[in-house]
């Protein structure tokens, strides 16, 4: 039987009770949405994208860090971006965090976020 747990941790922002940061099922990690929130208040880092979408992967690092796995190991990501924003910052951005190797990755644009989020990415990663 598979084993699937939910996992969280405080080095990174939670965005609610309800649903976890991540879930390890088997070899996998499955991060839930996170967006560009400072670890330390919990609130938008920046109403620039740039910033957001840098901030988005940071957390996600250390997510993915506390579960045993790393960056390394993503095999796909989705990144939910607010419309009108700019593929080529996501784009520039992607490859700073994935200079070699990159995941399969899909980018829907979205309606606005609450709270004056402008980017969501949620991704699988090998543990």
């Amino acid at each position: 039987m598979a084993e699937r747990r939910n996992f969280n941790t405080t080095k990174a922002p939670q965005m609610s009770h309800v649903f976890p940061q991540a879930v390890l099922a088997d070899n996998f990690i499955f991060l839930s949405g996170t967006p560009g929130l400072d670890p330390s208040s919990g609130q938008v880092i920046s109403a620039d994208f740039e910033e957001q979408t840098r901030q988005c992967f940071h957390n996600i690092k250390i997510i993915l860090e506390e579960a045993g796995s790393d960056l390394s190991n993503v095999v796909k990501t989705t990144i939910f971006m607010v419309a009108g924003n700019d593929f080529s910052v996501i784009n520039k951005v992607y490859a700073e965090f994935f200079p070699a190797n990159p995941p399969a990755r899909s980018t829907p644009q979205v309606m606005p976020f609450p709270a004056g989020i402008l980017i969501s990415i949620e991704c699988i990663a090998l543990q």
